[in-house]
């Protein structure tokens, strides 16, 4: 028995006088609304409704059950009500995570202009290279740069794709050679992202095709902010991501090696835990995320 509803048609019939103009309102049966009635006396052990052929009047047991289902049916109705009103409003608590190196270069600038559009929401921006558990870490959105996402009870949706590029300082060039294969890039001291699927293993796509080679990093690290500025450093040859690249390769800081290669791209992917939709707080800040990665 659904209560809630059983309520709603008790509260028809007293207020309609009839189960004949109660049920022509709700779109049922007179003979449905009885039976419900009954199962409801029956589960209360108390008679609500006296019924004549000619009159129907409330027991005192009936008086007190109508009494308290209009309370219970208006606080609903005013829960639900609050509910869809704000349902379009940018307001309360967001939580976000993100991988340092996406953060602080993609999603920090775009914070200010975030934050002035959405003044009555409060923001939790949290930034790790792992995989962090949005469920535990109470996170209502998680930006994500993988080649596939795993099956999951969370969902995934695509808002952009990364470019993986190899890169080196000119001044390492000038000194250890420019490569002219990818079979002499493991010649060289490559800087590797521990983190990364294709930390000791390159497969490559250039005009020729598809190349795959092995290698044995120099130096690991586990921040990809760490790696680029190794690479600006002229400490060796490593790959990044475009939205790592841009601004060091337009300064002339880095170089691209082997312009006509690259790694396979991955995509940017918003993560939430509900298949209900996004509310209008995530909403809000993929609008202005979306913004970024296509201006």
């Amino acid at each position: 028995m659904d209560k809630l509803s059983v309520m709603h048609a008790f509260r028809r019939i007293v207020e309609r006088g009839s189960f004949a103009r109660a049920a022509e309102d709700l779109g049922v049966s007179p003979a449905l609304l009885s039976r419900e009635i009954k199962l409801l006396e029956e589960s209360l052990g108390s008679v609500l409704l006296t019924r004549t052929t000619r009159s129907m009047s409330l027991t005192d047991a009936g008086r007190l059950y109508y009494d308290e289902t209009i309370g219970i049916l208006d606080a609903v109705s005013k829960v639900e009500t609050r509910i869809r009103d704000g349902a379009g409003a940018v307001r309360g608590h967001l939580k976000v995570n993100a991988s340092n190196s996406f953060g602080q270069t993609v999603i920090a600038p775009i914070l200010p202009a975030f934050l002035d559009a959405c003044p009555d929401l409060r923001l939790t921006l949290s930034l790790d290279d792992r995989v962090v558990d949005m469920v535990e870490g109470g996170f209502d959105v998680s930006i994500r740069i993988r080649a596939v996402m795993p099956d999951s009870a969370l969902v995934a949706r695509k808002i952009g794709t990364v470019r993986q590029r190899i890169f080196a300082a000119p001044a390492y060039l000038e000194r250890s050679g420019i490569p002219e294969t990818p079979q002499d890039i493991p010649q060289h001291a490559v800087i590797g992202f521990l983190l990364a699927d294709h930390l000791t293993d390159w497969t490559l796509t250039g005009p020729p095709g598809t190349s795959a080679i092995e290698l044995d990093p120099r130096v690991r690290v586990g921040n990809s902010l760490v790696l680029r500025d190794l690479l600006i450093a002229g400490q060796g040859i490593g790959t990044l991501p475009d939205f790592l690249s841009k601004e060091p390769e337009a300064r002339g800081e880095l170089v691209r090696v082997l312009p006509d290669w690259e790694l396979p791209a991955p995509e940017i992917f918003a993560v939430t835990s509900s298949r209900l939709g996004m509310d209008a707080r995530v909403m809000a800040f993929l609008e202005h995320l979306r913004a970024a990665l296509h201006p």
